[in-house]
């Protein structure tokens, strides 16, 4: 016997289930969504990257015309001196520059030993473009890096100009990132280490999009051909600062702060720690104030 709402049914008696006071109350979850059979799709998409793309070619750019200032800057006395942890009026301009592109080049090969590294120290317009095709017909479609240290050199224009050096180091000539992109080719990644590197971040941009353009209307039937990787507006660019910005004058940091950021991350970050809570120097650690033994702090022997 059962009991619903105070009648008492005998559930024998009834000739149809659905008679019974409990067939007639509402049902929940029964909508198709709730009783269709669940399924796994049979093939799972592989979140991995297959092909990862790799820097083989690196040009190291260093502008810094040793113990001559360019004439748009105003520097404090005194002011961050120190390249890649050196101090180049501690020696003679050419044995600086010398050592300073030495050690760059060190420090980016602890993050990737097996590329090919060039470094252009003040170079010409001519020496700059050599390199670059150079390094993209090596590279073939792998990425191309072009760190550019401008400490030397007036700051960039607003047409889209960096600077480098005549044959003789006498004048500053303009050099175009429409001609660099096309040197350089794509995929690539450039590094600005200068005062308002912004100014060459957003020249690249409207640079870029005006040569892909062009690629796309040079070739209207072949668009699906292009690889989007290599478009020019899809380069890696890392800037120092904004485009009405100055890199810190500050004598106790680096002049390449920004690249110190970037290659040695440890031991900038503890020179920082060391300085804002005057409780030593840098010398605590393995190496010294100045970097000269090119070793990172927690590395040993």
């Amino acid at each position: 016997m059962a009991s619903s709402m105070g009648v008492v049914v005998d559930p024998f008696s009834v000739a149809e289930p659905s008679e019974l006071p409990d067939w007639r109350l509402p049902l929940s979850f029964m909508k198709s969504r709730h009783v269709e059979k669940i399924q796994a799709r049979g093939e799972v998409d592989e979140w991995r990257i297959r092909d990862r793309m790799k820097t083989w070619s690196v040009a190291l750019c260093l502008c810094l015309n040793v113990g001559v200032d360019p004439p748009d800057v105003v520097k404090t006395n005194p002011c961050a001196r120190r390249e890649c942890w050196i101090d180049p009026l501690s020696m003679s301009p050419q044995k600086a520059i010398e050592q300073i592109g030495t050690t760059l080049q060190k420090q980016y090969e602890r993050w990737q030993p097996r590329a090919r590294y060039k470094v252009l120290l003040d170079p010409t317009t001519e020496d700059t473009r050599k390199l670059c095709i150079s390094l993209r017909k090596t590279a073939k479609n792998e990425r191309v890096l072009f760190h550019y240290n401008a400490h030397g050199v007036p700051k960039p224009t607003q047409n889209g100009e960096i600077w480098v050096f005549n044959k003789s180091y006498t004048q500053y000539i303009p050099m175009s990132m429409y001609d660099l992109q096309a040197w350089m080719g794509s995929p690539s990644i450039y590094v600005y280490d200068c005062s308002h590197a912004g100014l060459i971040l957003d020249s690249f941009k409207v640079f870029a999009r005006q040569r892909d353009s062009e690629s796309f209307m040079d070739s209207p039937h072949q668009t699906s051909s292009i690889h989007l990787g290599f478009l020019n507006s899809w380069c890696i660019q890392l800037a120092a600062c904004g485009p009405k910005e100055m890199l810190p004058m500050n004598p106790e940091l680096p002049a390449d702060l920004f690249t110190c950021c970037l290659t040695t991350p440890i031991k900038t970050a503890l020179f920082w720690h060391f300085q804002q809570q005057r409780v030593g120097k840098l010398s605590l650690v393995q190496g010294d104030y100045a970097g000269d033994s090119g070793e990172d702090p927690g590395e040993t022997e």
